[in-house]
């Protein structure tokens, strides 16, 4: 280590000891930010509401999925007494069936990635808004949420948050809904 570097410690230990008395006066609070994420109601409201709104679309995926199962095996069954041409145009339809589906899979995947995205972004500016209230409520001077390693249990105000988030009327209340997506149209038109 270089004389430098010693000299730079030396000076950061002495500006720590040195340090003016307000410092020690300070009130810093940390916060799982995470947690407030997965453990709030607000949150697990949204992610219900997101469920509720896409499972129509999925449970229909999930029956044409099984209608084409269906059709497959019976090509694989009825195949042997088909002709050429038969054959022919239902692997066809199958396929073109099958890539119909994907598409549609893509598709509600896409919706559902950007309307949970909606709901988180709400809920985030929800969360940090709390977070601030809390903190001036009870004089913090500094909150840390990402980036903490470890903190004591006596600065982490996250239970305390969750506690309000959970009595917060809005904790009961369904987020609102975004205007629903129009059904898929059916293949050909």
């Amino acid at each position: 280590m270089t004389l430098k570097a010693w000299l730079g410690i030396v000076a950061l230990v002495g500006t720590l000891i040195a340090a003016p008395a307000w410092a020690a006066e300070l009130k810093i609070g940390v916060v799982d930010y995470g947690r407030l994420v997965e453990e709030s109601p607000q949150a697990k409201t949204a992610l219900e509401a997101i469920r509720t709104e896409f499972t129509p679309r999925q449970r229909d995926l999930q029956n044409q999925q099984a209608s084409l199962k269906s059709k497959e095996d019976r090509l694989q069954k009825d195949g042997a007494t088909m002709s050429p041409d038969q054959r022919s145009n239902s692997e066809k339809d199958l396929r073109d069936s099958y890539r119909e589906l994907q598409r549609k899979q893509q598709e509600v995947q896409d919706d559902f990635n950007a309307r949970r995205n909606e709901e988180m972004s709400r809920l985030q500016k929800t969360l940090i808004e709390q977070v601030r209230t809390y903190a001036k409520a009870q004089n913090f001077d500094l909150v840390i949420a990402d980036g903490v390693i470890y903190a004591t249990p006596t600065i982490d105000m996250t239970p305390a948050i969750l506690s309000q988030l959970q009595a917060a009327p809005s904790a009961k209340a369904a987020p609102a809904k975004a205007p629903a997506t129009p059904a898929p149209k059916p293949p050909g038109k």
